[in-house]
């Protein structure tokens, strides 16, 4: 018998419930593709600023058969604002009470940005609820090569999410890859996907990881891992991935052309990725070494 709930609709692309749940004392608005009984579930985390809308382009390319779950964090999207900050090293709990109230035991976990840090954090935690692990444009926190000065400085502010025409202006620069040669891609995929709730929810969600890292932590990562990075992206140099691939234990390095939004606005060329990873039942483990 599977691990994993049946089914209780039938398997579609597009198709994804919202629902509020309440996981670990915190409000949150959550979105569940279900898929084929018997295979795992990919949770989804997103980076600072950005509600689950954006993972759509992807969730699009994956294979209907796999259940996704995703989340807008406190006080992004359709997340209520979270009263008091919070930090990165105490949401295990709040992934782990999720999977709960779904009855999934075990998920694949993907995380893209400041969501691979959470993802990270996740698996080196609640190892036994992580089956496959993959990290996307990140690195490991406060230890890592960081990216230019100017770069960062634009993170600092939430207006690329609320001002169409300043996040074209700053697209090429800060997003790199594609953005460089069409902003107004990123612009679209900004402005048409992400529903940014009031301020305080991104500059707590911005603030939760200061001070953290993975790094002297990486080589106990127990789940087979598959990091995925872009050529050209400014706000996570290249050179994070390539030292998170050497501590990283069971670990794949996928180097894509392109920088740091690939994973929503070309999904065609990075969900085949993931989904060879994963596979109905993941990877053997001599794959993934």
């Amino acid at each position: 018998m599977s691990a994993y709930p049946e089914s209780t609709r039938p398997a579609d692309a597009t198709a994804a419930p919202l629902d509020l749940l309440l996981a670990n004392g915190r409000a949150i608005r959550v979105a569940v593709r279900d898929g084929t009984a018997g295979w795992p579930p990919l949770l989804l985390c997103n980076g600072i600023g950005a509600s689950l809308e954006l993972f759509q382009p992807f969730v699009d390319e994956l294979d209907p058969r796999r259940p996704v779950i995703r989340f807008d964090m406190p006080g992004i999207g359709g997340s209520p604002a979270p009263v008091v900050p919070y930090h990165l090293g105490t949401l295990a709990t709040l992934l782990a009470d999720l999977l709960d109230q779904l009855r999934y035991p075990q998920a694949d976990v993907l995380g893209i940005s400041w969501g691979g840090g959470l993802a990270q954090q996740f698996a080196l935690s609640r190892p036994d609820r992580v089956r496959r692990l993959v990290l996307v444009t990140t690195g490991p926190g406060a230890l890592m090569v960081p990216g230019h000065p100017r770069v960062l400085l634009r993170m600092l502010s939430p207006r690329r999410h609320r001002d169409p025409g300043y996040a074209g202006r700053i697209a090429g620069e800060l997003y790199g890859g594609s953005a460089r040669n069409d902003p107004a891609l990123a612009r679209d995929l900004l402005h048409a996907t992400t529903r940014l709730g009031v301020g305080r929810g991104y500059y707590y969600q911005l603030l939760s990881s200061v001070g953290w890292t993975s790094l002297p932590r990486l080589p106990k990562l127990r789940p087979p891992t598959l990091i995925l990075a872009g050529d050209d992206d400014p706000i996570i140099p290249l050179v994070n991935a390539r030292i998170m691939h050497r501590l990283i234990p069971r670990s794949q390095l996928h180097v894509y052309q392109g920088g740091h939004l690939e994973l929503g606005a070309h999904a065609e060329h990075i969900a085949p990725v993931v989904e060879a990873f994963l596979g109905p039942d993941g990877p053997d483990d001599a794959a993934a070494g």
